[in-house]
């Protein structure tokens, strides 16, 4: 039993690493926003 208890400590440890890194990045890392230009070909724009 101990085995099982020490494994499911590691598992929990490392996610919680994973759930905080996630958290981190959502929180302190703000996207770039920027203009977008797409050339669209005159024969899709219609007839």
């Amino acid at each position: 039993m101990p085995t099982l208890l020490r494994f499911l400590a590691t598992v929990a440890v490392i996610g919680g690493l994973a759930y905080g890194g996630i958290l981190a990045l959502a929180l302190f890392v703000e996207p770039e926003q920027r203009e977008m230009t797409a050339t669209i070909p005159s024969s899709r724009l219609g007839r």
